[in-house]
């Protein structure tokens, strides 16, 4: 029997058909698979019949283009695979918090969320903790020494943002370690999500990250129809295309001109603010709603476009797509923002494999992965995309790569929109099937989604596990900040720009 079963990205399995084995050879593969240059986009525990649980790893290999999936029994506890995995850190965090199985000599295993709560995975009993934590309130890292200080910023910031929690060690002005601490924005997707699909299902999905509503959606719409073995009609998977690359379009046009913001640069922050509104209103056209909300559903997508609205989009699509380029050229022009973009919050391209890193984050590291590219569904498995990336890591990298991948979207919509095929925009969405396990990766705009689901014997969700790209980043801004000053972490920041609620769910 191999090691692990392989998957297609929006696939399903029986879930018999994942090998179960011992808990060394579970710990060994999955090591050795990401040593090999797989990446860890899913390590979670799910109930296993009467035992206590098993763990269930999913591994993406880029290179191949193929999903490896791999389980194993566990009890109370496990050796922790984070001391030679580092993508499995906070996988194995959280598992602890959650489900109360402990990862034996996790070098620091600690609350993730906060969700202030352990549960049965056997059951779907909960039994609350018995000391209940509270966001913030926990042990930080500290360097010792002399001169050495300790600054503490958020959760309440300046501005309409979310909560944060940032704890950074000092000498000086440079950051020698930033410890970033969230939950504040845990709100129990998962445990919600269990026992459907329902009607309340797409409402928790389109809402586990607002500004990446249609990558979510997609990532979920693709899971159930691999569930109940049924596809989207090909115009709705053009028109999924689209709306994925619009917000993909209003994100990027935002966080450019919030970056030339937090230099000072006003022309270019001014013009990128009121052209992310272009693209919002776009989406808008397209369904109704500027996030998208209300557009994908498991079978295809609720509206259609007419020939008329079609025309309109492409027009509104010219005027934006000149106006954003006017805007990001000027700030490219100016010496005195690139000046202070280059060699800013440096992530080296090694340090940004061992994490896990994704998204343009990543490929601003020289690391050429891109779900569209390396596991396309739908519309992308006829298209002719490539990852666009730059090598020096910094923020002038991360900007820079989000600016190519705009030019990119809009030649891709323009391709479909032209193109859009005739038909039907949904087919029936069947139950999903008994006993099955599937898995789903879209490219949203921070990086990849992954969804992962568990049925049961009815048919319903056992588990559902979600993966936002900021799960996997919030790390790296820790790592870019080191030997910076701390005066440059609101840029950097913003040029990682991460989710609070995606990653507290």
């Amino acid at each position: 029997m191999s090691t692990c079963a392989i998957i297609q990205n929006g696939g399903a399995i029986p879930l018999a058909s994942v090998p179960m084995v011992a808990l060394g050879l579970f710990r060994r593969t999955v090591i050795e698979e990401v040593r090999g240059g797989a990446r860890l986009a899913a390590l979670c525990a799910a109930p296993n019949g009467g035992a206590r649980a098993r763990l269930l790893a999913v591994l993406a290999d880029h290179g191949g283009g193929v999903l490896r999936v791999v389980s194993a029994a566990v009890g109370d506890s496990y050796p922790a695979l984070t001391p030679e995995c580092a993508q499995a850190h906070l996988f194995e965090r959280e598992m602890a918090e959650r489900f109360g199985i402990m990862p034996e000599g996790h070098p620091w295993l600690k609350p993730l969320r906060f969700s202030g709560r352990a549960d049965a995975v056997r059951g779907g009993t909960r039994r609350p903790s018995a000391d209940a934590p509270v966001p913030g309130v926990c042990d930080f890292y500290r360097v010792e020494g002399e001169e050495v200080h300790e600054v503490a910023v958020g959760p309440v910031h300046a501005g309409i943002i979310e909560p944060g929690h940032f704890r950074f060690q000092c000498h000086g002005e440079t950051v020698m370690h930033l410890e970033i601490a969230l939950g504040y924005q845990h709100r129990g997707v998962e445990r919600a999500l269990e026992n459907g699909p329902d009607n309340r299902t797409i409402h928790y999905i389109e809402t586990l990250a607002g500004d990446t509503t249609i990558a979510h959606a997609t990532a979920h719409a693709e899971l159930c129809e691999a569930l109940g073995g049924c596809a989207a009609p090909p115009r709705a998977q053009a028109l999924r295309a689209v709306a994925l690359e619009l917000e993909r379009l209003a994100n990027h046009t935002g966080d450019l001109g919030a970056l030339a913001n937090d230099v000072g640069f006003l022309p270019t922050a001014s013009y990128c603010g009121r052209i992310r509104g272009d693209f919002l209103n776009m989406t808008a056209l397209l369904c109704g709603n500027r996030f998208g909300r209300g557009l994908v559903v498991p079978g295809g997508v609720r509206v259609d476009i007419d020939e008329a609205r079609a025309a309109e989009l492409l027009g509104r699509l010219e005027r934006a797509t000149r106006d954003v380029t006017g805007a990001v050229e000027l700030m490219w022009r100016s010496p005195s923002v690139t000046a202070r973009f280059e060699r800013t919050g440096v992530l080296p391209h090694e340090a940004a494999v061992t994490i896990g890193l994704v998204g343009p984050c990543a490929r601003a590291c020289g690391i050429e992965r891109d779900v569209r590219v390396d596991f396309p569904t739908g519309a992308f498995r006829l298209a002719r995309m490539a990852a666009s990336t730059w090598h020096t890591g910094d923020v002038f990298a991360r900007a820079h790569v989000r600016w190519r991948e705009m030019l990119r979207s809009v030649e891709y919509i323009n391709e479909q929109v032209r193109s859009l095929p005739e038909g039907a925009t949904r087919s029936p969405a069947a139950q999903p099937g008994p006993s099955l396990l599937a898995v789903s990766l879209c490219e949203a705009w921070r990086g990849a989604v992954c969804h992962v689901a568990i049925t049961d014997a009815a048919g319903r969700f056992a588990r559902y596990k979600v993966v936002d790209p900021s799960f996997h980043n919030w790390f790296g801004l820790a790592l870019a900040m080191r030997n910076q000053q701390i005066s440059d972490f609101p840029l950097c920041n913003k040029s990682f720009n991460l989710s609070y609620c995606g990653h507290d769910l």
